[in-house]
């Protein structure tokens, strides 16, 4: 499982490795983001009538795996701030609107996402039609 995981292009075998260690089976999440609350990536509600109003990420739940996509969504801005986004658009457009620090969260959470999807259905990682082009 964990070398089928470090294919995804963000992910790396520390990260791979941790995952499998910590997570025993992964379709006890309904959906990626059930997983993604179950690592502390997504942000508090503090919602009502009608208004959602969105705070700071909980910071609940594996502080490491936390970290680790953090720190791995960090390396992959400074990357993309020096080299370019072509591969992606919407990080880009983040970028250009939001802190980095922000969007490295954004990109963490989009990341556990797709990390628990690959595990749940065991998928390989497949490019994006959009950007296979």
């Amino acid at each position: 499982m964990s070398k089928r995981l470090e294919e995804a292009p963000d992910v790396g075998p520390v990260l791979a490795t941790a995952l499998v260690a910590a997570v025993a089976d992964p379709t006890s999440f309904r959906s990626g983001r059930n997983f993604s609350a179950w690592i502390g990536m997504v942000p508090k509600q503090h919602s009502s009538g009608g208004k959602n109003r969105l705070s700071n990420i909980s910071k609940q739940g594996d502080r490491y795996l936390r970290g680790l996509f953090v720190a791995g969504a960090l390396s992959v801005i400074r990357y993309a701030k020096i080299h370019g986004t072509k591969h992606r658009p919407w990080l880009t457009a983040l970028l250009a609107r939001r802190p980095t620090k922000v969007a490295a969260i954004a990109l963490a959470n989009k990341i556990a996402r797709m990390v628990w999807a690959m595990m749940a259905w065991g998928e390989r990682y497949e490019e994006p039609v959009a950007l296979a082009r």
